[in-house]
């Protein structure tokens, strides 16, 4: 498997980690993000956007994301069409997002969480396989949404999903 894995400045030190975990799983990593351990801040959508790119492009079969607190990644990861990202805590919320999400983008802090614990995370994500049957069925509606392309005013107080 390829994995595509970036972080910000809150994440370098996780996603080290991280790298050398999947490299030492078997899998192939292309890393965005800064390169040193103590860098300038960066803008994590800037980093968001190039894993999510890879992913959506089958460039990456799935993609990492680690920021301060991996809230930020997911929220700009989920505009890019094809992709699945959620920012996850625990090891059964990982295996539940492949199970029944598919989730080709996991989203992880930096900040709040240890890199045992991201470890973890990462590994059970990785060898989850999606279980398919009436998932799928889930999955192609939230694939329609984006077909639709729902056209969105500029902000003006009145929204029409609101209505």
């Amino acid at each position: 498997m390829r994995v595509s894995i970036g972080s910000d400045h809150h994440g370098v030190m996780v996603r080290l980690k991280l790298t050398d975990l999947i490299t030492q799983l078997g899998h192939q990593v292309v890393v965005h993000g800064p390169k040193e351990e103590k860098p300038e801040p960066v803008d994590y959508p800037d980093v968001a956007g190039a894993v999510a790119r890879d992913v959506c492009s089958r460039q990456a079969d799935r993609g990492v994301l680690i920021c301060g607190t991996g809230i930020g990644m997911c929220i700009a990861a989920n505009k890019f069409r094809g992709i699945r990202a959620a920012t996850i805590v625990d090891e059964l919320s990982a295996e539940i997002s492949r199970r029944h999400n598919d989730l080709n983008i996991l989203c992880l802090s930096g900040d709040l969480m240890s890199e045992h614990a991201a470890e973890q995370i990462v590994r059970v994500w990785l060898n989850t396989p999606f279980d398919d049957g009436r998932h799928t069925r889930r999955i192609e509606k939230i694939t329609e949404f984006e077909r639709q392309q729902y056209a969105v005013p500029e902000p003006s107080g009145d929204y029409p999903c609101n209505e």
